[in-house]
C-alpha cells in the first residue's frame, strides 16, 4: 500500500478502530467503516474499499459485497453536499412521490442518481423512508421532510443552494 497515497486518514482509521471493542469481530465493523469513509469523502472509492479490507483483515471483495448491497453508498464520484432522497414507496407514490421526483429532476436538471453541475445536490430515490403517514416525503441528508409539495420542494432546493 506504500506505493499509492492513502485514502483513509489517520482520523478515519482511529474512528474505525474505536468500533473494534464494540463488535464481536472485525468483519462486523464493515458497515460502520463504510459510513465513516462515506461521511468524510461523500463516497467510498475502490481504493478505500481495499484499505478498509486491509484494516479489518478481510478480502476486498467482502467489503465490496457489503458496499454494493446498500444503495446508500456511491462509489464512482462524491455525492453532492446535500443528498435529496425522494421516497417511492406505495404510500408516497399514491400521494405524488413519483411526480415530486420528476419535478425535482426537471428543476435541478439531473436524473435520479446524478449530481448537479455545481456539486451541491445529488437527487436520488429511496424505496421507503419509513414515514408513510407523511407521504410524500423527502430525506435531505439526515433530515426527514414530511408531506412535501412541489412548492416546498422548490423552497428546499433554494435553501440548499
Amino acid at each position: 500500500m506504500a506505493d499509492k497515497p492513502r485514502i483513509l486518514t489517520d482520523e478515519m482509521i482511529a474512528e474505525i478502530k474505536a468500533f473494534f471493542p464494540r463488535y464481536p469481530s472485525k468483519q462486523a465493523v464493515t458497515l460502520p467503516a463504510l459510513h465513516i469513509v462515506n461521511e468524510k469523502l461523500r463516497y467510498v472509492p475502490l481504493r478505500a474499499v481495499v484499505e478498509i479490507a486491509h484494516l479489518l483483515e478481510l478480502h476486498p471483495s467482502q467489503v465490496q459485497d457489503t458496499l454494493t448491497f446498500y444503495g446508500y453508498f456511491k462509489q464512482d464520484a462524491p455525492a453532492g453536499r446535500c443528498r435529496l432522497w425522494v421516497c417511492r414507496s406505495i404510500s408516497c407514490a399514491l400521494r405524488g412521490g413519483d411526480e415530486l421526483l420528476d419535478h425535482l429532476s426537471h428543476s435541478l436538471g439531473v436524473k435520479p442518481g446524478e449530481t448537479t453541475a455545481d456539486g451541491r445536490i445529488t437527487l436520488e430515490y429511496a424505496e421507503c423512508l419509513g414515514a408513510c403517514e407523511h407521504a410524500p416525503c423527502v430525506l435531505a441528508n439526515e433530515k426527514l421532510i414530511p408531506s412535501v409539495s412541489h412548492h416546498e420542494a422548490d423552497e428546499l432546493v433554494q435553501t440548499v443552494k
